[in-house]
């Protein structure tokens, strides 16, 4: 196998979108962010944020994927003005 995996909508895949707050940014683009509740959850960028050349700081509000296996981790797929 090469790796590749074919494109699967996210409400098929049961990842769930939530919005919440930067606190921290960590090496090798890895942040931490406080959403909903206090609860805090690591996150790396998206793809299509990366290619945006979007630049993230702390207390920047963005939306993250979380997936239903594991919701202490996620993607950033999205920053919110």
């Amino acid at each position: 196998m090469c790796g590749w995996t074919p494109a699967v909508n996210q409400k098929e895949a049961g990842l769930v979108e939530v919005d919440g707050t930067v606190v921290e940014a960590l090496p090798k683009g890895i942040f931490r962010v406080e959403v909903s509740g206090g609860r805090q959850v690591l996150a790396h960028v998206a793809g299509t944020e990366r290619l945006r050349l979007v630049r993230i700081l702390p207390g920047d509000r963005v939306r993250l994927s979380l997936a239903p296996y594991d919701p202490g981790r996620g993607r950033i797929i999205d920053q919110l003005r």
